[in-house]
């Protein structure tokens, strides 16, 4: 299977860019399945239910979130409706939504999505390697299911890297998110899975982290917070990680980072 994960869409220069492009990035690349990271997509804070379904009609199979998850009220009700909208499996219980779910791909494959939220540097958080372990206990990689994508949002390196060796052999990739900057880390590990510790943003990189400049700068000389992060609304970079996997075991064959705009080193794998 060909499988596409594109980083955190920041703000609207970011989710453009990738509705503008994800039709010609699955046709060009013939993907199986897409898996977008939309937690900034709504002004930097939150997704809604709008922007999701709109990520989704240009090509996404699912929209995975991460500690901005429910900062916009009205994708309270659309998390708990639609499966195609995930937020991290760690929250407590009773957290509106899913935090993982299977889905149906072409040729009759079955793609599992584990959305889950690090610790370090983080709010606090149920244990992210338990509660996929929960997961994984029933369902196998080439048994049960096709591929299995896990979407790990989180600051630390470390413990990105940590979990990918942990869950090295059990799914297809661990790619993590929300530190907005593209990792030159594609491999793939021991066990035959793909790693990345992060897919960066789709987003505006002549920014800090997708925000504009001065008020982030700002904080930094003074520890002042004076305004409101804003996102940055320059042309977007579009960042991600593209996988092959093997059809009979849905280890990872080939892991390549993608990169297509105007401000980083352009790569687009080539079939």
């Amino acid at each position: 299977m060909r499988l596409l994960f594109l980083g955190d869409l920041m703000g609207r220069s970011g989710r453009d860019a990738a509705v503008s492009a994800l039709p010609d990035l699955r046709q060009k690349l013939k993907l199986d399945f897409v898996v977008v990271n939309g937690e900034n997509a709504a002004a930097g804070f939150g997704l809604t239910d709008k922007i999701a379904n709109s990520v989704i009609q240009a090509g996404a199979d699912v929209v995975s979130g991460g500690n901005h998850t429910f900062d916009q009220r009205d994708i309270m009700s659309a998390i708990d409706a639609d499966p195609r909208i995930l937020r991290p499996i760690n929250y407590p219980d009773g957290t509106p939504g899913r935090g993982w779910y299977i889905y149906e791909a072409p040729r009759g494959k079955k793609v599992m999505v584990i959305n889950a939220m690090a610790r370090t540097f983080m709010n606090p958080m149920d244990c992210p390697f338990r509660a996929i372990d929960a997961v994984l206990k029933n369902h196998r990689l080439g048994v049960t299911v096709h591929a299995i994508l896990v979407d790990f949002h989180g600051e630390a390196t470390s413990e990105k890297m940590a979990m990918g060796h942990y869950l090295d052999g059990r799914v297809s990739l661990v790619v993590g998110t929300h530190s907005h900057i593209p990792t030159a880390d594609c491999q793939i590990l021991d066990g035959g899975t793909a790693y990345q510790t992060d897919a960066g943003m789709c987003g505006d990189y002549n920014s800090v982290i997708g925000m504009q400049k001065d008020e982030p700068i700002s904080r930094f000389l003074t520890k002042m917070n004076k305004e409101r992060y804003s996102p940055a609304e320059g042309p977007a970079t579009i960042c991600g990680t593209f996988v092959e996997t093997d059809d009979r075991t849905g280890l990872a064959k080939r892991i390549e980072p993608v990169r297509i705009g105007p401000r980083l080193m352009e790569h687009i794998p080539t079939l």
